[in-house]
């Protein structure tokens, strides 16, 4: 640790970065019972904290390679960074980036001074692109986090946590990817404040950390979770888990309807709107403060980043409820008979209907997809499913259903009568010309597609439910057929809001 702390001290970020303020959140502090401090790395000048490891990272170059240029693969805030550090040091940067980045990310490395180089759907085939050039041009690779110089820059937020805040600090949450900017920050605050709480916060779907801390080794993530994607990394850097293993204190994973409501938070009280994995830390600090019934203590969660496309606003506001527990989404049997609304609705009591999907299909039974705000976040879910049972409603809770969230509850609109040997797959799309040409020509009009609900989020992968009619005995083929099209899919065919309200009797 003495030579990461001696870096960090030394590390040369302030000629690009500032030293970002810590606010408190006076609602988020009156809510949770415990003083509650934001560190605003979203107000940097590129909107993220990548800006000082890539600085540090760059500014220690050899003449001769600063002279060649520096190459780096990223599809977000770590090649804003590079783009502004090597205009600011006068050296070439190149940015390897996935060809499904959003225009704005790819608009902005280039108003920064990165040549953009597009390649590839996914960051891995970007990161083997930036490999091939540095063997054929000589550059510099930059990595986004698994690199000494650049683990030292990120360490500079520490130094300035163990600066500006004097006072007792329980607990510090800080979000985690590939682990560079915990691995700084774990440096130095474990050196010189000992005594706080190291909290590393993933999404549930890509948690690497947690993973390799687990197994007592990095492990590569069979599948990696997209929403959050300045923290979607598949394996921890080797270099940063040398220093987390060690160091963090605990891991702390959270939902994707968990950030949402962060997102929300950190709005409610700054009037910021960070982007998903700018609010991670802010979801685990309230889940840690939730699940162990905290009150009195300081803590912190970092905030890291306020890049995000306006179209994801969209999602993020759906989901905001559900992450608070202050909406529960339910499947319902009533009569089919004039009344029966109004009876569910006087069964709801003070209760507010957010959302009602109902389309005829059934002569006795009427299938109704349903919202309904609930006030208590801890018990208000089990209540109200309790006292709906009690009234003899056939309730089925699809709160954490992602299909009947992403989907269905767009989709509601009654049931095809004709329709055999369906089945359902919700699929992740690239986000970029010709996926879904791709999809369909590997298809080759095998089998009917008797079902198709797609979203965009303004992220670099749609998301679809798409239903095919496969007979029994093609069902070696279909499984073939998922194999090779090489999107992350899942089977929906058994999920309970597809039988619900989409499914053939």
């Amino acid at each position: 640790m003495e030579k990461y702390v001696k870096a960090i001290l030394s590390a040369r970020v302030y000629d690009v970065a500032i030293e970002s303020p810590i606010h408190k959140a006076p609602i988020l502090t009156q809510r949770l019972h415990n003083q509650v401090l934001l560190k605003r790395e979203d107000m940097q000048p590129v909107h993220s904290f990548k800006l000082r490891g890539a600085y540090n990272r760059m500014s220690g170059l050899a003449p001769e390679a600063a002279r060649k240029g520096v190459i780096a693969a990223s599809a977000g805030n770590h090649a804003q960074g590079v783009a502004m550090a090597g205009t600011r040091l006068g050296i070439k940067t190149i940015i390897v980036m996935p060809v499904t980045t959003p225009a704005i990310k790819i608009d902005a490395v280039r108003a920064l001074g990165g040549k953009v180089v597009l390649h590839g759907d996914t960051y891995d085939e970007a990161a083997a692109h930036a490999q091939s050039l540095v063997a054929e041009k000589g550059y510099t690779f930059v990595h986004a986090f698994d690199d000494p110089g650049v683990i030292a820059g990120q360490g500079t937020v520490g130094l300035e946590i163990a600066r500006q805040h004097s006072g007792p600090l329980d607990a510090l949450f800080v979000p985690v990817g590939g682990g560079g900017l915990m691995a700084g920050v774990a440096a130095y605050l474990k050196y010189i404040r000992p005594e706080i709480r190291l909290i590393a916060v993933e999404p549930e779907d890509s948690a690497c950390l947690q993973a390799a801390l687990r197994a007592g080794r990095r492990v590569t993530l069979s599948q990696v979770g997209l929403f959050a994607d300045g923290v979607a990394v598949a394996q921890v850097g080797k270099e940063p888990f040398r220093i987390l293993r060690t160091l963090v204190d605990e891991v702390v994973t959270v939902t994707t309807d968990e950030i949402c409501a962060a997102v929300k938070d950190v709005f409610d009280d700054t009037r910021a709107v960070t982007e998903p994995a700018g609010a991670v830390a802010v979801a685990g600090l309230k889940k840690y403060v939730r699940e162990r019934a905290l009150t009195g203590q300081t803590m912190m969660a970092l905030v890291t980043g306020s890049n995000v496309n306006f179209d994801r606003l969209r999602h993020i506001s759906e989901r905001t409820e559900l992450g608070e527990n202050r909406e529960a989404v339910l499947a319902v049997t009533i009569d089919e008979k004039p009344g029966s609304f109004r009876q569910f609705s006087l069964a709801l009591g003070k209760r507010n209907v957010t959302e009602f999907n109902y389309r005829y299909g059934d002569p006795q039974r009427a299938k109704i997809f349903v919202g309904v705000q609930i006030a208590d976040p801890v018990n208000g879910r089990r209540d109200l499913l309790a006292d709906l049972q009690s009234k003899h409603f056939h309730v089925v809770d699809m709160s954490d259903n992602e299909a009947a969230k992403l989907h269905i509850r767009h989709m509601v609109g009654g049931r095809s009568q004709a329709l055999a040997h369906e089945r359902v797959s919700r699929f992740e799309f690239p986000e970029r010309p010709g996926a879904l040409m791709k999809f369909l020509d590997l298809l080759g009009g095998r089998w009917n597609i008797s079902m198709f609900h797609y979203r965009n989020h303004g992220a670099a992968y749609g998301r679809v439910l798409a239903g095919l009619q496969v007979p029994p005995q093609d069902m070696p083929a279909f499984a073939d057929f998922l194999a090779q099209i090489g999107y992350r899919h899942w089977d929906e065919t058994d999920n309970v809001a597809y039988q619900t309200f989409l499914a053939s009797d």
